[in-house]
């Protein structure tokens, strides 16, 4: 097995914790740790911190030494740069809202395991070719949403998925029931409102909800 392999199978093990992926933009580094404590309470353990604020590195931290349980992972990575800071920081799985060579020659080159956005079957075919078999669908409802990602699904049945971009729990399920999806990413659990209130309660409310919402495989 390859390193590419290796990595691929980290990335789907991560991708079948869960039906969803919660999509974390954090403000405060101090609310990481309670946060990801509310959402592997409620049965979301794959945690995604996007690089959208200074605070996530900081959260990232905080999360993989404070957390049992948590998966935490890396959102909004653009570079090698991004990649190195992550795993410094104990991130545990990479994402990238689209693709370019020299981001993925640096994920060759380092040992976090990366799942790749596409948004075109093209897109797709050119990840296939560099052994990414797992892949993140953004912007998932802007694109086409669950009938042109169910359409890939006969003509590139290698690929697996996790649409991420225009989620909620109301369209979660269409995506869900497609035979190349393994989950979704969304904001949904995470709302800023929540999260400036330190409604923990309320926020593992919606990780059982979002956990209910279909049996992994």
């Amino acid at each position: 097995m390859n390193n590419i392999e290796h990595k691929q199978q980290q990335i789907e093990a991560t991708m079948r914790l869960a039906p969803v992926i919660p999509v974390v933009v954090i403000d405060d580094a101090k609310a990481a740790v309670p946060m990801a404590r509310a959402l592997v309470a409620g049965g979301v353990p794959a945690i995604e911190v996007t690089l959208r604020t200074p605070a996530a590195l900081e959260a990232i931290r905080a999360i993989a030494a404070e957390v049992e349980g948590a998966m935490i992972g890396v959102g909004t990575v653009l570079s090698a740069a991004d990649l190195q800071a992550a795993l410094r920081a104990g991130a545990r799985f990479a994402v990238s809202p689209g693709i370019s060579p020299r981001l993925l020659d640096a994920a060759d080159d380092c040992e976090l395991p990366l799942l790749p956005g596409a948004a075109t079957a093209s897109e797709a075919m050119s990840l296939l070719e560099r052994g990414y078999q797992h892949l993140k669908f953004f912007p998932a409802v802007p694109a086409g949403g669950h009938k042109l990602l169910g359409a890939w699904a006969s003509p590139l049945p290698q690929i697996r998925f996790c649409p991420t971009g225009g989620i909620s729990l109301a369209n979660a399920a269409d995506f869900l029931a497609l035979p190349n999806v393994i989950c979704v990413g969304g904001s949904w659990l995470t709302p800023a409102s929540k999260l400036k209130a330190a409604d923990w309660a309320a926020i593992e409310l919606l990780a059982r909800e979002a956990a209910g919402l279909r049996p992994q495989a």
